[in-house]
């Protein structure tokens, strides 16, 4: 009702991992274990305590397996959902980690990126209709002005609390992921002399309630009592202030829908150019796959005709001939995974394609204002 107290809420991001605060604590953890650790040692300031599960979606694609060197592949993407009810208030808390980004100038991996941030847009959209207010906060690996960002604020109608903030204390420019931090590749970071601001907090109200970013914060240094800081990510911290108010203000998209039209032609245009790219790496493998099999086959009728017949002279050895097959066979393995592989990525490409192609002919079709 209008005239109701506000409610202040905090909100913590410490590289990707989200908690919400006042009057409840909500932080994910890795086992049972770990919940009663934190909840021992931070019962002095936050008494109140509950363990449960979220709700987690994975990203269609996340790398490569072949880049040993990097590692997302293996460890995954995803996000995770929980629905807490606050003072009467059902707050949609999201906590998502996107795939890193290695090389600005050559980015191989930005088609899988805004596939997740179509994603990640998505789940938001079809989830959140029943919350009156949505948080998402995490390590997006992008940079504020990136399509992916733009994309994921653009179709999902939710605010930085970095640009709507009152009041801001920490890194300048908001960063971070920052030069002088110990566990940081310097040599990635000689473009951005004061580091890159790639962890978030975003937010905004659906129903009938309005969300003000009152104060961010971030971490500027080592932890207390330490030599070291709490991650290679500068911690973030945003207090927001939520007003009920008389009417509902519903669901709507940004009016901007002509800069959203722009925004998803380009991402449009970058999937279009992974697509391409998988649909070569699909046939590579492929024709690779089909010349091992040949060379399996060539060698079996070889080895059928040896014994069909009086044994002719060896061209080489059988040991050269046993290795010979032995290879044959890996690279048949291995051509034939990787041209699945590639298959699937071709299919999560072409179906983020097609759903951005359908959202663009939505948009130019609604009619104007005027």
């Amino acid at each position: 009702m209008e005239g109701d107290p506000p409610l202040r809420l905090r909100i913590f991001d410490l590289n990707c991992c989200t908690a919400a605060l006042s009057p409840l604590f909500h932080i994910p953890v890795w086992s049972e274990q770990d919940y009663s650790d934190l909840k021992a040692k931070l019962g002095g300031c936050y008494p109140f305590a509950h363990y449960f599960r979220s709700r987690l979606y994975q990203y269609s694609l996340n790398g490569y397996p072949y880049m040993l060197q990097h590692g997302d592949w293996f460890c995954g993407k995803s996000v995770g959902l929980v629905v807490i009810k606050i003072s009467g208030i059902v707050f949609n808390v999201y906590v998502t980690h996107l795939h890193a980004e290695y090389c600005r100038e050559k980015d191989a991996y930005l088609p899988h990126r805004l596939v997740q941030a179509w994603e990640l847009a998505q789940f938001i959209r079809h989830t959140s209709k029943a919350a009156d207010v949505v948080l998402l906060g995490g390590d997006l690996n992008m940079h504020p002005e990136d399509v992916g960002i733009r994309l994921l604020r653009g179709w999902t109608g939710l605010r930085d609390s970095f640009t709507e903030a009152t009041r801001f204390e920490g890194c300048e420019d908001g960063c971070t992921l920052i030069p002088n931090n110990c566990f940081t590749v310097k040599a990635e970071l000689l473009p951005f002399p004061l580091g890159i601001r790639i962890d978030y907090i975003l937010y905004k109200a659906i129903s009938s309630f309005t969300v003000k970013c009152e104060e961010l914060k971030t971490t500027t240094g080592t932890a207390p009592g330490m030599d070291i800081p709490f991650s290679d990510h500068e911690a973030v911290m945003a207090t927001l202030h939520i007003q009920r108010q008389g009417q509902a203000a519903g669901a709507t998209l940004s009016t901007a829908e002509l800069t959203l039209v722009d925004v998803v032609t380009e991402a449009r245009l970058e999937v279009g150019v992974g697509l391409r790219a998988a649909q070569r790496q699909r046939y590579s493998t492929g024709r690779m796959a089909v010349l091992a099999l040949l060379l399996l086959l060539l060698q079996a009728v070889a080895a059928l005709g040896a014994l069909a017949g009086p044994a002719p002279p060896q061209p080489f050895p059988k040991l050269s001939f046993s290795l010979l097959a032995f290879l044959a066979v890996g690279v048949l393995l291995l051509a034939t995974g990787l041209h699945l592989f590639h298959t699937i990525e071709v299919k999560m490409l072409q179906g983020t394609e097609e759903q951005m192609r359908m959202v663009l002919r939505a948009l130019q079709e609604r009619p104007s204002d005027g």
